[in-house]
């Protein structure tokens, strides 16, 4: 028969594992700042690493989870409420949830820091501070063109408020380093809250 006192101190060793900790890495940013290249080379370390790690894409979930909704400021804090709820619910089930989405008003990102801070989930705040110039001459959806030609308007950072954090847990500047560099940046943070 196995000691209780065995398995008790294997299942705290268990939740002990960096692997098997959860937790929230949010990415702001302007559009076109490298948040989603980022998120997804750093999900590919940590996987290689025996973590499991799930990347919130901004695009998947407005078309998926917050279809409906628009730009205006009650539907991006809708948008941005919704995401926040479903890293943490992957966070607290040992899933490290990386969440490159712009959000941009500090209010709303606060209220998903304090949603996880009231579970006990570990939330990280990465601003990708890419300048706004930087972002435009990427244009990787097109969107800085189509709001320079008036295609479209309410583009976040251009004819759109955008809050950058004040006091980020990392502040990653993409435009002087590699995808790689940058990653790897944020995985050192991540180590260096034992999370990685």
């Amino acid at each position: 028969m196995t000691d209780p006192t065995t398995l008790t101190n294997a299942t705290e060793s268990k939740q002990m594992s960096v692997s098997d900790q959860g937790a929230t890495v949010w990415l702001t940013g302007l559009p076109s700042a490298g948040k989603t290249t980022i998120a997804y080379a750093l999900a590919e370390r940590l996987r290689a690493e025996g973590h499991r790690v799930e990347v919130l894409d901004g695009d998947e979930i407005r078309e998926f989870l917050s279809a409906g909704l628009g730009f205006s400021r009650e539907d991006r804090h809708t948008n941005v409420q919704r995401i926040g709820f479903v890293a943490e619910l992957l966070a607290s089930n040992g899933v490290k949830a990386l969440v490159p989405v712009i959000a941009p008003f500090a209010d709303s990102r606060e209220a998903v820091r304090k949603r996880h801070a009231a579970e006990g989930t570990p939330y990280l705040e990465v601003h990708v501070a890419t300048p706004v110039e930087v972002c435009s001459v990427r244009d990787v959806k097109g969107l800085y063109a189509k709001q320079a030609a008036g295609e479209i308007s309410g583009l976040t950072g251009v004819d759109d408020p955008y809050e950058a954090p004040e006091v980020p847990d990392l502040r990653i500047e993409s435009h002087t380093q590699s995808v790689q560099e940058s990653a790897s940046a944020l995985h050192a943070l991540l180590t260096e809250r034992g999370l990685a």
